[in-house]
C-alpha cells in the first residue's frame, strides 16, 4: 500500500446541520448487509438498536456571565461531528485483535473484519478511540464500516457521503483529498487526538469548534436507530 492508494474521509463541520442523514443511510446499509430484509420490522425500524457504523454527535457547552451593569456575556457553542471509522494508518483495533480478524487491506488501506476469524472478544472495540468496531450481539462477531467496498467496486462513493444533503462528507484517496481540501484544521472535540491512531481523516472545523481534549463541552445527544 502507498499513500496514493490509502482511502480516507473528509468532514466539514461548518456545513453539518446534524440532520443524521449519513447516520441513517449507513444504518440502512448495515442492516441490509448483516440481516435478511425479513428481519426488519414493518415500521422500518432497525432490529439492531445502538449498533451504529456512523454516528452524528452534537457537542456543546459554554456559560453565561452577568456583568456589573446587569448585562450578560456568553461563550456558548454547539456544533456537530459525523464520526465513523477513519481506516487509520496505525489502527489500534488491528493491534488489539488476538486472532487477526481485524486487518488493514494492503491495496487501499481499508480496515476490515474477517468474521470467520472473529471470536467476539471486543478487544478492538475497547482499543478504538472512535468507537468504530460495533459488536453484533446476536451473531457474536464484530462489525464496522467497510468503506462501502461494494459501492466502491461500482465506482460510487460510500452511502454516507452520497446521502449527505449539504455535502459535508467526502471520500477518496488521501492524496486526492489533500489536493482538494488541504490538510484541514486538525481534530477538534469530541474527536480524540489524531496522534493515537494516525486517522485518514481531514476535518474542517466549525467557527466555534473546541480543541480536542479541551474538556469544556459535552456530547448533548445521539439518537440510536
Amino acid at each position: 500500500m502507498t499513500q496514493e492508494t490509502q482511502l480516507g474521509f473528509y468532514f466539514d463541520s461548518s456545513k453539518c446541520t446534524g440532520c443524521k442523514t449519513c447516520h441513517i443511510a449507513c444504518k440502512d446499509r448495515m442492516v441490509g448487509k448483516t440481516r435478511n430484509k425479513d428481519d426488519v420490522t414493518n415500521s422500518g425500524v432497525s432490529p439492531l438498536p445502538g449498533m451504529l457504523w456512523r454516528r452524528v454527535y452534537e457537542y456543546g457547552g459554554g456559560s453565561w456571565e452577568q456583568n456589573g451593569d446587569s448585562s450578560y456575556e456568553q461563550n456558548v457553542f454547539a456544533y456537530y461531528a459525523s464520526i465513523g471509522c477513519n481506516h487509520c494508518s496505525e489502527p489500534v483495533c488491528v493491534k488489539a485483535c488476538p486472532t487477526g480478524a481485524m486487518h488493514k487491506r494492503k491495496e487501499d488501506g481499508l480496515v476490515l473484519v474477517e468474521e470467520s476469524l472473529c471470536i467476539g472478544c471486543e478487544s478492538c472495540s475497547r482499543a478504538c478511540p472512535y468507537d468504530a468496531p460495533q459488536i453484533d450481539l446476536e451473531r457474536k462477531v464484530m462489525t464496522k464500516c467497510d468503506g462501502c467496498i461494494d459501492r466502491l467496486a461500482e465506482g460510487k462513493k460510500p452511502i454516507c457521503v452520497e446521502g449527505c444533503p449539504l455535502r459535508a462528507l467526502d471520500f477518496d484517496t488521501m492524496v486526492n483529498l489533500r489536493a482538494k481540501y488541504g490538510n484541514g484544521d486538525g481534530h477538534f472535540a469530541p474527536l480524540p487526538s489524531a496522534s493515537i491512531t494516525s486517522p485518514n481523516l481531514i476535518v474542517k472545523a466549525s467557527r466555534k469548534a473546541q480543541p480536542s481534549g479541551a474538556g469544556n463541552g459535552r456530547i448533548l445527544n445521539i439518537r440510536e436507530v
